[in-house]
């Protein structure tokens, strides 16, 4: 089940009903926490969360957890950050279950790369401006597909768990030709009380987010539509 970026209001109402029904919530770090304090009495919560470069749960030992549980005879819902099967490894727990012969329903969630822009006003494709998008996981790097469309203006290029790798990030786009002036923004904690956005020039971005002390969780967007007023200053976009 994907929870949405951390706003408990953008919680799906087929994720409400599943954490009503709840014998058992498998929980991540990241997503809408404060709906725990909603559950029914009794309903067991089980905290697997990871944090950078320490993963207390191996991703194995989540899978067995799920499947322990379910085969008790438990309904348990794995509670995870925005959608799970846009790098939250939702598809291998899936697998885990499924090979354990334990049937498993997917609930949608809210993706971070669609939310955080649009909750700090970014809007991803915009007519006249941009009409494609590109997602990528920080961690694995540039491929030619975003770094092309970066350089070319012929797509937005949103950047999920890149907060660690933003300055090599830069350095490749900026060695494969991409425009240093090229707008970009960092949305900290987006949807939530503490959001926070951080813009600068591509070129100048790693400096601008060192001295904003810049932390994760942060979604990073690249291309046109970071410029800051782009939208009409009268248009908001409340979380």
């Amino acid at each position: 089940m994907g929870g949405g970026p951390g706003d408990v209001g953008l919680l799906t109402l087929a994720g409400r009903r599943a954490l009503a029904e709840a014998d058992v919530v498998v929980v991540d770090r990241l997503g809408p926490t404060a709906v725990l304090d909603e559950l029914a009495p009794g309903v067991e919560v089980v905290d697997v969360g990871k944090t950078p470069g320490h993963h207390p749960v191996p991703q194995h030992e989540i899978g067995r957890i799920l499947v322990e549980h379910a085969q008790r005879g438990r309904l348990v819902v794995r509670l995870k950050g925005g959608d799970p099967f846009v790098y939250g490894r939702g598809g291998e727990e899936v697998l885990a279950c499924r090979e354990a012969g334990v049937p498993v329903e997917v609930v949608p969630g809210v993706s971070s790369a669609l939310a955080a822009p649009a909750a700090a006003g970014i809007p991803l494709t915009h007519r006249g401006t941009v009409g494609a998008l590109h997602v990528m996981n920080g961690h694995d790097g540039w491929d030619a597909a975003g770094l092309v469309g970066l350089r070319d203006g012929t797509c937005t290029v949103v950047v999920l768990m890149g907060v660690a790798a933003l300055g090599g990030l830069v350095d490749e786009a900026l060695a494969a030709g991409v425009d240093p002036g090229t707008p970009a923004a960092v949305v900290e904690d987006a949807t939530l009380p503490g959001q926070r956005v951080t813009r600068a020039s591509l070129a100048d971005l790693p400096a601008a987010a060192t001295a904003a002390e810049v932390r994760a969780p942060a979604v990073v967007v690249l291309g046109a539509v970071a410029a800051d007023g782009l939208l009409d200053p009268a248009v908001t976009m409340a979380p």
